[in-house]
């Protein structure tokens, strides 16, 4: 059963795919970053909002106010608080379709690939079945 494990866990199919998830781990912190600290400031200020992840909407207050900064998410939700925190969907949002995006391009591109492969990797077209039936009729004429 080792054996058998073993040979399933080093196709190259399962290292792959390893390698694929380990890098779309990193690739995610890549675009989360993009989204969290490039894109989302300037969308911030188009909408004036200072902090875009903190736009939020107290469903909730907490039962204890005293010391609760109602200007964060993360404070009313400690406090005891419920939020609806439509900033922070809108920011995983965007880094969806960022990403999504991106694979797309990168799909697109590598079905390209496949493509200029499969017509580099043609053979030849060899005689067709009139020459060598054409061939042996010679070759039988002088036998």
């Amino acid at each position: 059963m080792l054996k058998e494990f073993k040979e399933f866990a080093m196709k190259g199919n399962m290292l792959d795919l390893a390698i694929g998830f380990i890098l779309g781990a990193a690739f995610s912190t890549v675009v989360k970053s993009l989204v969290d600290d490039i894109l989302m400031p300037i969308v911030s200020s188009i909408f004036g909002s200072p902090d875009f992840s903190n736009l939020f909407l107290v469903l909730k207050e907490p039962a204890d106010m005293t010391d609760v900064n109602m200007a964060s998410i993360e404070a009313v939700r400690e406090a005891g608080g419920i939020a609806l925190g439509y900033g922070l969907f809108i920011n995983a949002l965007i880094a969806f379709i960022i990403m999504a995006f991106i694979l797309f391009i990168v799909v697109k591109n590598v079905n390209k690939l496949k493509e200029k492969e499969e017509e580099v990797e043609a053979p030849p077209p060899g005689p067709t079945q009139e020459d060598l039936l054409g061939e042996i009729r010679d070759l039988l004429k002088k036998a």
